[in-house]
């Protein structure tokens, strides 16, 4: 049976001659009285002088940091050529800095792609930096903590009631991207602790500043990592939604929550919905982005408030809320998410949205009797309206000229003035006109929303043009008032 070849994995510890592990000099120095190749990923490491001055003779992979654009691309080559060189020479020794299983991205693809390659993959002795540094910090791992890597930080990694170590700042310039990730979650004056070369005598450096001033320090190379403390603080941790599930959670406490709170039902906090929608497209035709903030969080309060009634009732909760609508988006967008289709317009876009909606029915067994079964029968009577004649005018149950819309509209409204029936005849005065506006491209929601601000504003200038004469609209004549709308609408 033909003998595996071998990659032997060992650490050099943090940096320090005395951090060097015991087990780990055997084997070099092992390695080295029989002739066998050793590798360093870098020699950039404070350890390697004191090895060379002892006579373990090594080949040093820092070239490949010069061949690629990316650090993916530098440690899947240097993952590649170890291999090769094991399956060529049987037994190599490969020495990373600090622990061999602790973010070092070529070992772990050395254990993934090994036994496909043919190699056995050994991993020997180390000592993390992560264990001085904890020290330096004055941290216990088990109060929780996040181990990240700064080379491809992500905003979702983040967490902060927990402790956070962030490895491999290598340069001012990843300093400078993980300091932007950070400011998404923390202030720019959050302090964060900058650990450089920990453990080598002489060259430590442990300094605490403000997060702004993170890439402005001089002496960050491959040697420093980032120590950001978790916090509690209001401003930083109302950001993170776990938190408001938390808030809704607490109450809706059946011992300690709020008694309007825990009183609502789906049914009863259906109006509140509503209510919150329009107020943000208040605030959307205001153009207040501060507004819309606010509102939209009064918005997110309906849809956590619902989700954790659900969880209580044992049928949904927020996690399924947003697994569910983050299927369907991947699912609906498939122009984008690589699923065949290709959409280069908005019209392409929304074609393939009903496809995809219209297959998704027919899997689920939905057959509609209708094609206006899709227009829910709760929404506004204007919105409804023209969604009802969208889908009829589909099928080619629609006018053929605007001519014609604007007849049917004098229709109505002769029908109006002539009948007893009121109500009935006016909903078809209104049914014409919106078919009008969509004829005229137009959103009768938004021209009707555009007209009633317009009255808002005028009716108001009438009543402050009124306040500054000492008088108000109910004293007033409509002659003065009917002056003052004129005076409003040629400002």
């Amino acid at each position: 049976m033909k003998t595996m070849a071998k990659v032997t994995v060992v650490g050099l510890g943090p940096g320090a001659w005395s951090g060097l592990p015991l087990g780990t000099y055997t084997i070099l120095e092992e390695q080295q009285r029989t002739g066998g190749a050793v590798y360093f990923r870098t020699e950039r490491h404070p350890v390697v002088d004191d090895l060379r001055q002892k006579g373990i003779v090594f080949a040093a992979l820092d070239h490949f940091y010069e061949q690629a654009e990316n650090f993916t691309d530098v440690y899947q080559r240097i993952t590649e050529h170890l291999l090769k060189e094991a399956l060529e020479k049987s037994h190599i020794v490969y020495a990373v800095p600090g622990h061999p299983g602790v973010a070092e991205t070529t070992v772990q693809n050395l254990r993934r792609q090994g036994k496909a390659a043919g190699v056995e993959v050994v991993i020997g002795p180390g000592h993390s930096f992560l264990d001085d540094l904890l020290v330096a910090v004055g941290v216990d791992p088990a109060d929780g903590m996040l181990l990240l890597d700064g080379t491809s930080l992500l905003p979702r990694q983040l967490n902060p009631s927990l402790h956070t170590v962030i490895m491999q700042v290598y340069s001012q310039d990843v300093a400078s991207d993980i300091k932007l990730t950070l400011m998404e979650q923390y202030s720019d004056e959050y302090e964060v602790t900058v650990v450089r070369a920990i453990g080598v005598p002489g060259e430590e450096k442990v300094v605490t500043v403000p997060l702004y001033e993170l890439d402005r320090l001089d002496f960050i190379d491959h040697l420093t990592s980032l120590y950001v403390p978790k916090t509690e603080e209001e401003a930083v941790v109302n950001r993170q939604l776990w938190k408001f599930v938390e808030i809704i959670k607490a109450l809706r406490d059946p011992d300690t929550g709020c008694p309007w709170d825990l009183k609502q039902t789906h049914q009863s906090l259906r109006k509140y919905l509503l209510e919150e929608a329009y107020e943000a497209a208040d605030a959307i035709d205001q153009d207040d982005p501060y507004a819309l903030a606010d509102e939209l969080g009064d918005v997110l309060l309906q849809i956590v408030l619902h989700a954790q009634i659900g969880a209580e009732e044992g049928t949904f909760d927020i996690y399924e809320v947003i697994r569910s609508v983050s299927d369907k988006m991947i699912r609906r967008h498939p122009h984008v998410f690589g699923g065949g289709m290709e959409a280069d317009t908005a019209e392409a876009v929304v074609a393939n949205w009903a496809e995809i909606k219209a297959q998704e029915k027919e899997e689920k067994g939905e057959v509609p009797q209708s094609i206006l079964d899709d227009v829910p029968r709760s929404l506004p009577a204007v919105t409804a309206a023209l969604k009802l004649q969208k889908k009829a005018a589909k099928v080619g149950f629609d006018w053929d000229d605007i001519h014609d819309v604007y007849s049917k509209v004098k229709e109505e409204i002769n029908e109006l003035q002539e009948t007893t029936d009121k109500s009935d005849e006016f909903g078809d005065v209104l049914f014409a006109m919106i078919n009008l506006a969509r004829f005229l491209d137009l959103d009768p929601e938004e021209a009707l929303a555009g007209t009633n601000r317009k009255f808002r504003d005028r009716f108001q200038y009438i009543e402050a043009r009124l306040r500054e004469q000492g008088k108000s609209p109910e004293d007033s004549t409509l002659e003065e008032m009917d002056r003052l709308w004129n005076e409003a609408k040629n400002r």
